[in-house]
């Protein structure tokens, strides 16, 4: 038996190097990516709506290459970046609203992703102008016809088939509604359990509509421990500990949208949707950020008032002078070394982080077939 998984792995170690190294030689003739979701995942699409979710103003941007604010809500990279490079990828899949976006860079995929969106259309209605999920697979659909002019038919739809998928959703349904004042519409509507069974079955018709459309590896992150940002520190605690109600509706949430995917999955006969538990993974810096290198996983680089987790990241905020020891960059989103922490475990990590697989083993099988 020990020989056996011993060969197994070398087999997989060998694949995970082969397609590495197709990709890197096909650049854009490679595996496509694709993303969907909110501004964990938002790499600057809402830069070209008339929205107050925007991340295109100083100090966003001071690690990026460019040293400048590009839409994306980090000082630096962010998952999307950090998973495009782990893959191989010639460069990150610019946002859909991007004029860049055209001709054979259509070929590397799209981001599709909006800040402030939710599962539910009414999430984020502060924000106005967003992207909202089946705008985004609208949107898909229509990026889908532009590839088959490119290439013709027959190969987009191979390029989509063929293509990796992220979706991260959840955490403004909560946040951005559920919570977001008290006694909000939805919280009269639904006891917390039964708001977390709607949202798992509205998940489901978004994610069934993308498969419908093509997607067949597709990575849904579950929600960050919601009560420990900052910005439910500087509202919710007192001694800053997390806070119990938001957790509870973590908790809730991502076990039920692992069975989900797993449900689904069974419905297609076949691996498509993957769980990755970043609540797991923000919770293993979260609660000893030191073993991590992070000096605090309470405390936002940018911000102000309490654990700098009030109102927005601003050339007026407070801004850590290193951005290396802070699990936060502002009072929601992960820095850059955090969003790398994460993507790891997305890349390696065992059956607790990436069920049924992680993304290492996706690459090995895919380049089998």
């Amino acid at each position: 038996m020990a020989t056996t998984t011993r060969g197994l792995s070398i087999i997989v170690g060998v694949a995970i190097f082969l397609a590495t190294l197709h990709t890197n030689i096909l650049g854009v003739d490679g595996r496509a990516f694709f993303v969907f979701g909110d501004s964990l995942v938002d790499s600057g699409n809402n830069n070209y709506l008339a929205t107050t979710a925007r991340a295109d103003a100083p100090p966003y941007g001071i690690d990026y290459p460019t040293r400048r604010p590009t839409g994306r809500f980090s000082n630096g990279f962010n998952i999307p970046d950090l998973i495009s490079q782990s893959i191989g990828g010639t460069e990150s899949p610019l946002p859909y609203l991007s004029p860049a976006l055209t001709g054979q860079r259509l070929l590397v995929g799209a981001n599709f992703a909006s800040a402030g969106v939710g599962i539910l259309n009414d999430t984020g209605v502060q924000f106005v102008n967003i992207i909202r999920p089946f705008q985004q697979l609208e949107y898909f659909q229509q990026y889908q016809s532009r590839v088959s002019a490119l290439v013709g038919a027959g190969d987009a739809k191979r390029l989509v088939n063929q293509a990796l998928v992220l979706m991260t959703l959840g955490g403004n349904d909560f946040v951005n509604n559920y919570y977001l004042v008290p006694f909000s519409a939805r919280s009269r509507q639904f006891s917390l359990p039964d708001y977390v069974r709607y949202l798992i079955s509205e998940y489901q018709k978004i994610l069934r509509k993308l498969y419908d459309l093509g997607a067949r590896r597709v990575i849904v992150t579950g929600t960050g421990p919601l009560g420990c940002v900052p910005a439910e520190l500087a509202q919710r605690s007192t001694n800053g500990q997390c806070s119990a109600e938001l957790q509870r509706a973590a908790g809730l949430f991502n076990p039920q949208l692992t069975q989900m995917l797993l449900n689904l999955n069974s419905q297609v006969g076949g691996n498509v949707f993957i769980a990755a538990n970043t609540q797991l993974t923000n919770n293993d810096f979260i609660h000893n950020p030191q073993a991590f290198g992070f000096v605090t996983a309470k405390v936002a680089c940018c911000g102000q008032g309490p654990y700098n987790g009030l109102g927005l990241c601003t050339q007026l905020s407070n801004l850590c002078p290193n951005r290396e020891v802070y699990a936060f960059w502002d009072p929601f989103h992960p820095s850059e070394k955090a969003n790398k922490i994460i993507v790891r475990q997305i890349l390696s990590g065992s059956l607790d982080y990436m069920n049924p697989m992680n993304l290492s083993t996706i690459i090995a099988l895919d380049s089998l077939l």
